[in-house]
């Protein structure tokens, strides 16, 4: 088995084990609604005593570490005290302090010096020259270190042995006196970084508390207090207040929407009921009336109709239920269709058509033709007998432009800004009891932008209009 599998073993028995016990775990806690502060609490908990049990085993490998420098610099004292003299009868003065010292001769291999040792080794567990006494109960722990030398008369391999029980008993008798300060320590930390989680999360409780106060009827008024926040709490209640600015702008959208649509068909309803009573008065037996009454009715009809088909278009839009049924097709044969029917119908407008060049385009055919219906009777309502309205159909690299322009009333700075919003209507328009809804442009402007197409508008006040609408060439 290579290095690779082995290792894919292991990590599928880790996923088999550790898998279903975490997810046993998160099932039991997901039993107790823990707050996020207590959470927090127990996440730093859960740090200080992991890390307070690598500190201590630090500090024990720092002081075991320290004491064993000190057995070398004795050791190092001893060689230096051995050159200097060579005779000396007792070599080792600190053998009471718990370093002992073999001292072989390399050159005879005869043994100068041993005062090494008082267990055999067999009684010893060794470990990287670390080894601890296994038949005493007082757990000797002692280090062997080889140190080789030579002076004027001959070589020499010295072996020390350091007896770190004093100090290891040292440390011991100490640690349960830095556990205690340890447990102190963590207790005050947790106590002030309780005080500190509160006060940090204060901010949520806030927002917590101004979210439960909103309604619709203080949307307008109420948001969330971002002064003296200067962390990441700032960013989410600035995000928040952005959030809330656009349900407002919605919901107010949402309320002028449904007081404009209502508006719009209150007027027909009027007019329809009012001739409905007018026939009920003296319809039957009036031919003018009756025939007057049918026309105005049939006519609010078509309007209300109209009307309801564009506010459904533009709910469908907004709940994201649209569907385009979209495919390639040749643009120019549905134009022509519509330059034809524009000269029937509107026999007292000049209709010109000087471009109209074969463009393929991928959309939805009924929604496109829709959308150029809608900018054609625009021009036609917006314009006056006699006046031009030009449409072209251009392939521009590929991507087709389709442009509706027209000599009418066109329109001013401000009319333009707005004409694409919902039951937009000028001054103007109204004050001349032009027909209408203000859905259209609204309306077209959804279709051409649901196939990544661009609207360019180009006017001038009692000179005209010119809509131009470029849809790409391409899937998407």
């Amino acid at each position: 088995m290579s290095w690779d599998n082995f290792l894919e073993t292991i990590r599928r028995i880790l996923v088999k084990i550790i898998l279903p016990i975490r997810k046993k775990r998160e099932e039991f806690l997901s039993n107790f609604r823990l707050s996020i502060m207590f959470r927090i609490s127990m996440g730093y908990l859960k740090l200080l005593i992991t890390h307070g049990l690598l500190l201590m085993f630090g500090i024990f490998l720092i002081f075991m570490y320290a004491e064993k420098e000190n057995f070398s610099d004795m050791a190092n004292d001893i060689i230096t005290s051995f050159k200097e003299e060579d005779e000396s009868a007792y070599i080792n003065p600190y053998y009471m302090q718990g370093l002992s010292m073999k001292l072989l001769d390399i050159n005879t291999n005869e043994e100068v010096y041993n005062d090494i040792a008082y267990l055999p080794a067999s009684d010893k567990a060794f470990f990287h020259g670390i080894h601890f006494d296994t038949k005493s109960d007082k757990n000797i722990l002692v280090i062997n270190e080889d140190k080789e030398f030579t002076t004027e008369k001959s070589s020499y391999i010295a072996t020390f042995q350091y007896d770190l029980t004093g100090s290891y008993r040292s440390f011991l008798s100490m640690l349960w006196k830095l556990i205690v300060l340890y447990i102190i320590i963590v207790v005050l930390i947790i106590k002030k970084g309780r005080k500190s989680d509160e006060k940090l999360f204060e901010p949520i409780r806030i927002m917590s508390a101004t979210a439960n106060r909103l309604t619709v009827h203080n949307l307008h008024s109420e948001r969330l207090n971002v002064e003296g926040t200067q962390n990441e709490l700032k960013d989410l209640a600035n995000v928040i207040n952005e959030m809330l600015d656009r349900i407002e702008t919605s919901y107010e959208s949402q309320k002028q929407f449904v007081s404009d649509a209502s508006h719009e068909l209150r007027t027909p309803i009027a007019v329809i009921q009012g001739y409905a009573n007018l026939l009920d008065r003296w319809g039957s037996e009036n031919k003018e009336v009756l025939a007057e009454s049918i026309e105005a009715i049939q006519n609010e009809s078509r309007s209300m109709q109209d009307l309801v088909e564009k506010l459904l278009f533009l709910s469908r839009h907004d709940k994201k239920t649209l569907k385009l049924i979209k495919k390639r097709f040749n643009m120019r044969p549905m134009v022509e269709d519509m330059i034809k029917e524009t000269k029937l119908t509107t026999p007292n407008r000049i209709i010109n058509s000087p471009i109209l060049e074969d463009v393929v385009v991928y959309g939805d055919k009924q929604a496109l033709k829709q959308a150029i219906r809608i900018f054609i009777d625009n021009a036609i309502k917006y314009s006056n007998d006699g006046d031009e309205i030009t449409i072209l159909c251009e392939n521009q690299n590929g991507d087709c432009v389709i442009t509706v322009k027209d000599t009418g009333i066109g329109m001013t700075r401000k009319d333009v800004e707005h004409i694409f919003d919902r039951f937009y209507r000028s001054d103007y328009v109204r004050n001349h009891n032009i027909s209408g809804h203000g859905l259209g442009l609204s309306l077209a402007k959804l279709i051409i932008l649901a196939h990544i197409g661009k609207i360019k508008v180009r006017t001038q006040f009692t000179k005209g209009t010119s809509f131009i609408i470029t849809i790409p060439n391409r899937k998407f």
